[in-house]
């Protein structure tokens, strides 16, 4: 530790030190396809006072810069907030998270006190474990091109619920097993908070967008972005004075920067200041985890991470066949969801400075949150192989899927209902071309059945599914999906029923097309490659080049680039 007479330069080396440790080893974590937070929290361990490394001199001092990074974050999810995400999914997102973070709460508090800790320890090990990772599923699900999936959108509403639920439980945890108080007390904190921030927000959806719109008019980007920063950290300061915490009061100046038109900029402005407060705040975290500690504990680790993956994962899946959600969703549910979150380090350093945890408590945590986020691309990766083997298993499909009393004569059956499907089946409608759509998202089905076309509910995947669309006698089979795993298997499964049927599939990559091409008479259409076409016509339209010559430049360009998919020509 460096000395008293030290120069004051100090905080300067420290951070220098924190910024460089935290590049090399967030820059690790991403060549492994890890998030880079976790290397902020490994270069946070690495220079902290447990480990015979360069340890940091003012620790106190990170701390409090650390503090910017926490209101830095809430505040950048306050405005990143979008009711879209919740609202084709709202039932399960609202009450389905709820009944999830409840479930994994009281699991948490029974393995808190099977280890014998205490009541208080043991509630908090619950709330720390009842959140996962949006930073991590997002990141897996994207890796794995299932973006877009109704799995995805389940999955994204119910995390954006539980991210809105974090600031409910900063406010409550704190306040249990009080010497000082009990329910009552609880309750009267609690409403003279809600009290608070009730008015925060009237005053908030005064003030912020008249001065944004000022800043705005200014037309100083530098202005903006410091009045955008202003504005998050001065009602957090607010929010602190009224003795609630800094973060809660930036997160309610985001959510109302969110309704802003000047909202994406805003965030845009913010996100490199957070990134770099954020990993100030994650290396913190990471300086008061004793490794020593966590080596002298394996077998609690061990059954920690079990629990977690196994029990929640359970829960997370049970949940979603309650809400109504069959087939593969509630395994990605229970595979994709079961790791801790990283806004459970932020609770667990509130439990800390609040003492509801203990130092103990908050490294095995941080350990186990760290194991599980490591794994989660590994176990999220086997939800297709699982699922196939499963249906291979129990080869039933839905019970009874929803279909149209008859099928059109010699359809073109569409799989997948979304945008991209939906256009698809408006083209044929007009042209009077008899088609039928197959979706299993509830909400797309309603949709096409408002709109009085032929629809099948059910996984596109399985054959009583595809037979009630008419597979049999169709002219041609369309696959929309936006997942490249399940476009391949649902081509795969009609290219099996009907051999001699054309196919015409949507393909995120050029890897994934030669899978795809390899099953013959199938036409691919990569969204990316095509746009890119039209960028470049659009262009030369533009700058006066003959469309003669556009259209000899786009053959030469989609030539080549077909037969190396190998795909059929269909056109």
């Amino acid at each position: 530790m460096r000395s008293p007479e030290a120069p004051r330069v100090g905080i300067v080396a420290d951070i220098s030190l924190i910024v460089v440790c935290g590049l090399a080893l967030g820059a690790l974590a991403h060549r492994f396809g890890q998030p880079v937070f976790l290397g902020y929290f490994a270069a946070g361990i690495l220079l902290g006072p447990h480990v015979g490394g360069p340890a940091i001199s003012s620790p106190h001092e990170i701390e409090l810069l650390a503090e910017i990074g926490v209101a830095l974050l809430l505040f950048a999810i306050g405005i990143e907030f979008s009711l879209s995400a919740l609202r084709d999914v709202r039932r399960i997102a609202v009450l389905g998270t709820a009944l999830q973070m409840a479930l994994t709460l009281a699991l948490g508090a029974g393995l808190g006190r099977l280890f014998g800790w205490p009541a208080r320890e043991a509630i908090w090990f619950g709330a720390l474990i009842s959140v996962s990772s949006t930073m991590v599923a997002l990141k897996t699900l994207a890796a794995g091109g299932f973006l877009g999936t109704l799995s995805s959108r389940v999955m994204l509403g119910m995390l954006v619920a539980q991210d809105l639920a974090v600031v409910p439980l900063m406010l409550v945890l704190p306040q249990i097993g009080r010497p000082d108080g009990g329910a009552g007390l609880l309750l009267l904190a609690l409403g003279r908070a809600a009290l608070f921030l009730a008015l925060l927000v009237l005053v908030a959806l005064r003030v912020v967008p008249w001065l944004v719109a000022r800043a705005a008019a200014a037309r100083s980007r530098e202005l903006f972005a410091l009045t955008v920063v202003a504005l998050g950290l001065g009602i957090g300061h607010l929010s602190h004075l009224a003795g609630l915490s800094y973060a809660i009061g930036a997160f309610i100046a985001g959510l109302v920067l969110s309704e802003s038109e000047y909202g994406h900029q805003a965030l845009s402005d913010i996100i490199p200041l957070r990134d770099v407060f954020g990993l100030l705040f994650f290396a913190s975290l990471g300086m008061l985890v004793d490794p020593a500690f966590i080596a002298e504990h394996p077998r609690e680790l061990a059954l920690m991470v079990l629990v977690v993956i196994a029990g929640k994962g359970l829960i997370f899946a049970g949940v979603g066949r309650l809400f109504g959600y069959r087939n593969v969703v509630p395994l990605a549910m229970g595979l994709g969801l079961s790791q801790i979150g990283e806004f459970s380090f932020l609770l667990a350093q509130l439990g800390l400075e609040s003492g509801g945890i203990g130092e103990a408590l908050f490294s095995l945590t941080a350990a186990t949150a760290l194991v599980t986020m490591v794994l989660t691309p590994y176990l999220s990766r086997a939800t297709e192989p699982l699922y196939r083997r499963w249906r291979r298993w129990r080869p039933r499909a839905l019970p009874g899927p929803t279909a149209p009393t008859a099928p059109p004569a010699r359809p073109v059956v569409i799989a997948g209902a979304g945008r991209v499907g939906r256009r698809v089946a408006a083209v044929l409608a007009e042209e009077g071309l008899p088609f039928c759509l197959i979706d299993f998202d509830p909400h797309r089905f309603a949709e096409a059945q408002a709109r009085g076309w032929p629809v099948v509910f059910g996984d596109a995947a399985q054959t009583p599914v595809l037979a009630a669309a008419g597979l049999a006698e169709a002219r041609l089979g369309v696959v929309t999906l936006p997942s490249a795993v399940g476009a391949q298997i649902v081509a795969a499964r009609m290219r099996e029923l009907v051999p001699a049927l054309p196919l015409v599939v949507r393909c995120e990559g050029q890897a994934e097309a030669g899978a795809l091409a390899r099953l013959g008479l199938v036409q691919i259409v990569e969204p990316e490659f095509e746009a890119a076409l039209e960028i470049a016509r659009q262009s030369l339209v533009h700058l006066a080049v003959e469309p003669a010559r556009i259209q000899r430049f786009l053959d030469a360009m989609h030539r080549p680039h077909v037969a190396a998919r190998g795909d059929a020509p269909l056109r």
